[in-house]
């Protein structure tokens, strides 16, 4: 069994001079704990997670301002900050909002009252979209030297304005409706994460000024961006209009055009216990979101006062939510220019393997049952030669009695969906788990539930007041001999562009308890009753995730000493629940050493004497988003690996159905070993947090380049490289033995 190799030494990245230094980063003295006394509820211990998931977002605006980076990647990560920032309002600040309208004076962990929240978030986010529009325009002139040209409809010569103002006319126009504002019409509804202009025009030889709104159509088949016939000049749409408004409004003068941008909360659900029907109470709140307040407008930064506080007061808006920009608005929409095929401003083209013990087996099921448990890497390793294949294999495969499975979110690339309705046409036994309140994939998951009972199979919508978050599917075979669950559990959902772009784990398992255990959790999710359910691997949230963690925590404490130092190392996309971060403490000032990876947010605070000096945080931010859980805990040398859907949140341990499966076989747990030395050993993108919530990135970018992400796809493709040498050496009488399979 592989060991750690980090216990109790620096990083790798550190340099000497960077070791003497630690006590000196920024904010690394902040809280000065004496060592007699420590009340671990005290506010000033815990970081708040609004900021530190603000902060996240200054780690991936660094992969935009970094010149080692591909033009294009760069533009990528500055839609990335983009979109995160529109997501952020409509979850968290329309979240603050509500509280701070229904009178909420509740103190967060972190001692602030929800106002407080929103005065320094507001701040940070300042910060950041100053950074952000510093930053754009930089991009636009880079791309402009490599003849991609992003440029307003005025700049082109008169042939191209023709070609444009035609295929505009032509093809977006008759889409555009134009809403006057005045003492007969009203202002009018705006749409959430819309472009709009706002107009102001006036009747010849009349001085009294009129408004207009006029909403930019992007999506359904409409680009933001209008590229010029043969070359990679791109106007926006936005532009297009503003310079054309003459037919929009004939006879008419146009004194201003000005744009602006909305966000609206997202935060809308109704009372669940009050619904008769869950799916109807979905669709009433997606509705819903469309009319959601207003929490935020996006507007250019020389528009006129008058109508800047005019446009304030009628989006219901205070001076403070009103956000300036000297460069383009909206830019999320710079996404739809990162895909150019243009190789040398790109990353280099990334190819998924078929995992080795999975290539040469034309069962899978063989493949599980005979090899053992399988660990897959995504997206290293293929998503649709090895999660789709067994669903796929499972729909047509005469054997297969049932099939079960859990749907948080999918994607319409994904053959998920398809197969599932092959294996009930099929005369399978099929059950989906399908969670209606995913957020933003609410509409999408109706669409797929009504498709999956259309075909005959049984949905449900999870338990009353529980969001089913785990990724499971379960396979039941009638084998040659009995009855065999197969079971994969994922760290990831079902979608196959997401297996693309995060980096996830998944086991594909047939180990009898393993499947006992998921069958007694399928129970529960199709019926929601609760009689005591054993469970015998398995660590379910939220019945006994977080005690078992607690536990395993505690474990370690008691179990430290000298001979046998405790390690606690733990992989997640945030750590918010303030008993963990508690329970983390407590194990530091015991001296176990505490090693974690947490990609955005993290209430804790490291490297605090006497407090958290044991505790090291991480995150690391590359080509790929950072997705999978690990937790591990060295156990006086028994050591424990756990992989699942997790993150170390109370909304996960306390509120979702949740899933933590061990991983027990020495071969996958190597495995796991290698992911968190790489990942700690990375070269390239890994920044440590400081005890005031800062990070400082170690040290930047490796001669080579190469970041963890890229040295575990290399680690894959040896592993494969070598699975098929050793095939290629096998005697010749064994390749040509008659071997038959059940």
């Amino acid at each position: 069994m592989a060991t750690p190799q980090n216990i109790n030494k620096p990083l790798s990245v550190v340099t000497d001079a960077e070791e003497h230094l630690v006590d000196e980063l920024p904010g690394s003295g902040e809280v000065d704990v004496p060592s007699e006394f420590v009340d671990l509820d005290a506010p000033e211990l815990y970081l708040n997670r609004e900021l530190t998931w603000l902060e996240f977002n200054f780690r991936v605006l660094h992969e935009a301002q970094d010149d080692k980076n591909p033009l294009l990647e760069r533009l990528k990560f500055a839609a990335i900050v983009s979109s995160n920032l529109d997501e952020f309002f409509m979850k968290r600040i329309g979240g603050l909002k509500q509280q701070v309208g229904a009178g909420v004076m509740d103190y967060t962990v972190d001692g602030r009252l929800p106002a407080q929240q929103i005065d320094e978030c507001y701040q940070k986010v300042r910060e950041l979209e100053a950074q952000k529009d510093a930053l754009i325009p930089e991009l636009i002139d880079l791309l402009a030297e490599q003849d991609i040209r992003i440029t307003s409809f005025e700049s082109l010569d008169d042939d191209d304005q023709e070609t444009i103002r035609n295929f505009y006319f032509d093809n977006i126009y008759p889409l555009v409706t134009p809403q006057g504002v005045d003492s007969a019409h009203p202002f009018p509804f705006i749409s959430n994460l819309s472009l709009n202009l706002l107009v102001t025009l006036r009747h010849k030889d009349d001085e009294e000024e009129l408004r207009a709104r006029v909403k930019v159509p992007t999506g359904l088949g409409i680009s933001r961006f209008l590229k010029v016939p043969d070359s990679n000049t791109f106007i926006p749409l936005e532009s297009v209009m503003a310079k054309n408004l003459d037919v929009l409004f004939p006879k008419m003068e146009i004194v201003d055009c000005e744009l602006f941008y909305v966000t609206r909360n997202a935060n809308t659900a109704p009372d669940e216990d009050r619904a008769d029907d869950l799916l109807d109470m979905i669709e009433t709140e997606v509705r819903h979101r469309r009319f959601a307040q207003i929490v935020r407008v996006v507007i250019e930064e020389d528009m006129e006062p008058t109508r800047r506080g005019m446009l304030g007061a009628e989006l219901g808006l205070d001076e403070d939510d009103i956000f300036e920009t000297r460069t383009l608005l909206a830019p999320r929409d710079l996404f739809e220019l990162c895909g150019l095929e243009i190789p040398a401003l790109r990353d280099t083209p990334h190819h998924a393997i078929d995992h080795p013990r999975l290539t040469n087996w034309p069962n899978i099921f063989h493949a599980i049952r005979d090899h053992g448990s399988i660990l897959l890497q995504h997206p290293f390793e293929s998503f649709s030669t090895s999660v789709e294949r067994f669903l796929r294999e499972a729909s047509r495969d005469p054997k297969v009695r049932a099939i079960k499975m859990t749907l948080y979110r999918t994607s319409g690339d994904t053959r998920v969906i398809e197969y599932l309705v092959d294996a009930a046409q099929n005369g399978k036994q099929v059950a989906v788990v399908v969670e209606l309140k995913a957020r933003f994939d609410e509409a999408a998951n109706i669409r797929w539930s009504s498709r999956l009972e259309e075909a005959g199979i049984h949905v449900t919508y999870g338990v009353v007041d529980l969001k089913t978050h785990c990724k499971l599917i379960l396979v039941v075979r009638n084998d040659y001999n009995a009855l065999r669950r197969y079971v994969h559990i994922g760290t990831g959902n079902y979608h196959a562009g997401n297996a693309r772009l995060y980096t996830d784990l998944g086991l594909l398992t047939c180990d009898p308890d393993t499947g006992h255990d998921i069958s007694e959790l399928f129970n529960y999710l199709t019926t929601g009753f609760t009689p005591k359910r054993v469970y015998r691997k398995i660590l379910p949230a939220p019945k006994l995730l977080k005690r078992s963690l607690l536990e395993k925590i505690e474990r370690e404490i008691e179990q430290h000493c000298e001979k046998s130092p405790g390690l606690i190392q733990i992989k997640s996309n945030a750590l918010e629940d303030k008993d963990i971060v508690k329970a983390l403490y407590q194990a530091s000032q015991a001296g176990v050493q505490v090693d974690l990876i947490i990609r955005d947010s993290c209430r804790l605070k490291p490297g605090i004497p006497n407090l958290s000096e044991n505790i090291r945080v991480f995150s690391v931010v590359g080509r790929f988003l950072e997705h999978s859980r690990i937790y591990y805990f060295q156990n006086g040398g028994d050591s424990e690996y756990y992989i699942g859907s997790a993150d170390l949140m109370q909304r996960n341990l306390e509120q979702r159905v949740e899933v933590l499966a061990p991983v027990n076989e020495p071969e996958l747990r190597a495995a796991l070993r290698d992911i968190i030395d790489t990942l700690l050993s990375d070269k390239h993108g890994i920044w440590q947090m400081n005890a005031d919530g800062s990070y400082t990135q170690l040290q930047g970018k490796s001669e080579t380049g190469e970041s963890s992400q890229m040295a575990l796809s290399a680690h894959a493709n040896d592993r494969l490289r070598e699975a098929t040498r050793l095939k290629r050496r096998k005697p010749q009488g064994v390749r040509r033995r008659n071997i038959r399979y059940r």
